[in-house]
Parts: C-alpha cells; structure tokens; sequence
C-alpha cells in the first residue's frame, strides 16, 4: 500500500459533540467507516487494513464511552500503535456544555456519562476522563456554533480531495408527458426549443444523433440559451458545493424526453465534465419513444 496515500482517522470526542456527522461526511469522502468498535480491537483492526493490498486506503473509526472498556484501554491503544509506528490521525469533536445539554434535550436521549444522574454532572464526568485523550488529538473541532453545512466544510477540508472532486452530478433528460423525476434538484423544461419530432427526416431519430443536435442548435433561441445555461451553472456549481450539497440532480425535459432533452442533457454533461466535475448522464425516457435509428451509448 502507497502509505502517502493512507489514512486511518480516529473519530472520538465530547458525547453530543458532532461525531456522528463527522463519520457520515467522512463516509461520504470515500471512507471505510466503523462505528463504536471497542479500542481493544483497534490495533489488530488497523494491521488487517494495512495488510490489504491498497482495498482500503481510507478508514474511520468511531471510539467513544458507548464502549464499555473505552476509558480503561483507549489511551492505552494509542500509545501502543504510537510505539509501534502506526499511523493514526485523531480527530476530537468538542462542544460547549450549553450546546450538548441543549441537543440532548431536544433529542431526549441520556448522555451515557449520565443515565440515572443530571445532564450537567454526566458532562463534567466525562470532560475529565476525556482530557488525556483530547490532547493527543491531531485535530480538534468545537461544533458549539457550527452549522451542519460549516461542519462538512472543515471535514472535507481536513480528510478531502480537490474542490469538487467528491461532488457528483447526475444529468437526465425525461419527458414530461411520463411524469416529473422526483429526485430533482433543478428541473429545465426545453419545450421552448425548435422541436425536431415534426420534421419527418428527424422525427425518429435521438437528441443523441448530429443532424438532429444541429437542427436544434441552429435556432438563435438555442444558442442564446446554450449561454445563459452555461452561465448560470458556472456560478451555481461552486456555491452548491460551499452550502454542502455532494450531489446535485439536473433533470431537462421536453415532451416525450426524446429530442430537445436529450440535446441539452448532453450539452450539459459536457460542460460538467470540462469544468472538472464528476458527472453521469442517463436518458430516462428515451426508449419510451419510437426511436428507430441507432443510439450512440456515452461513455
């Protein structure tokens, strides 16, 4: 295994600090995620990684007081992989007595340092037994005033890859006479656009096929919206990605999701792709149609 390229990342911390929105975002960065494993098993669990011919080249742990042996073995562990040279990164999410005791309450769930006792004394309890711990973290987040979306932020910041890299998205053209895509984030309704269906020569062939693309593209309505679509994403993108969205859904439709949709799904997924984004394109009602001439596949 590339060692550059591997990282192990221990998730630990203040119960009611964050954690588990940590591991979620970290799961979505590609990482192999374990929660709640006791601290026991840690090391054996790291060399089983290590040991797998580069298949998991990221992991994640969640450790935590949810484990019964974590204050007597935990500190412990991380001092015997440090002995031993293995590389762990430790991330500590923190939070303010007030911002804890306020999301235990509107969760209603007992602060495991606290079953049978006062919030606030469970709090305490565990700070102490945590302190040792908090000071060999590689990273410390305090999620006190954080929103989820400046949380992900920090996470993609510390563990993630290039600026929208792990940004995905899915174009599909539909037509609207079979139903909306429920899964949409932007809907684009092309019925607007020269429609190829009553020229006979074009009438059964794609969106996908070149006479058809410049049938369409030869309208000066087509082009000026080419530009202004072009634009609109070139700005919309990047600040989808700073409000923590990893996926976004670009549904275009026409009537029957055969010809104009098609076209500017495509147009799409090619400026998606030029812009460095990974991106899929599927033509869901396509076939719905009387297509009779070839359909070339996207790669």
């Amino acid at each position: 295994m590339d060692q550059g390229n591997y990282r192990f990342v221990i998730v630990t911390g203040m119960s009611g600090g964050g954690k588990t929105q940590a591991y979620r975002y970290l799961e979505d960065l590609g990482f192999f995620c374990v929660d709640n494993l006791p601290p026991v098993f840690i090391p054996k669990f790291a060399e089983l990684c290590a040991q797998s011919g580069g298949h998991i080249a990221k992991v994640a742990l969640v450790v935590d007081t949810r484990s019964r042996e974590f204050f007597d073995t935990f500190l412990h562990v991380l001092e015997e992989m440090e002995r031993d040279g293995v590389r762990y990164e430790l991330l500590f999410m923190d939070a303010s007595d007030a911002a804890i005791i306020r999301r235990y309450k509107e969760t209603r769930r007992r602060h495991p340092m606290a079953p049978s006792s006062r919030l606030p004394e469970g709090i305490a309890k565990e700070r102490i037994q945590l302190s040792r711990i908090r000071e060999k973290a590689t990273y410390i987040i305090d999620t006190s005033n954080l929103k989820k979306s400046e949380l992900q932020s920090k996470v993609v910041r510390l563990f993630g890859s290039a600026e929208g890299e792990t940004f995905n998205i899915n174009v599909l053209s539909f037509g609207f006479k079979f139903g909306l895509p429920m899964d949409a984030d932007l809907v684009l309704d092309v019925r607007f656009l020269p429609n190829p269906f009553y020229e006979e020569d074009l009438k059964h062939k794609s969106g996908m096929m070149p006479e058809v693309g410049a049938y369409i593209e030869q309208s000066k309505v087509t082009k000026s919206f080419e530009k202004k679509l072009d634009d609109m994403l070139t700005f919309l993108i990047p600040e989808y990605i700073k409000e923590g969205k990893s996926q976004l859904v670009v549904a275009v439709g026409c009537t029957g999701g055969m010809h104009r949709s098609v076209f500017i799904a495509k147009h799409i997924f090619e400026l998606a792709t030029k812009l460095g984004y990974q991106a899929t394109l599927e033509h869901r009602d396509l076939m719905k149609n009387d297509v009779r001439e070839h359909t070339p596949q996207e790669v």
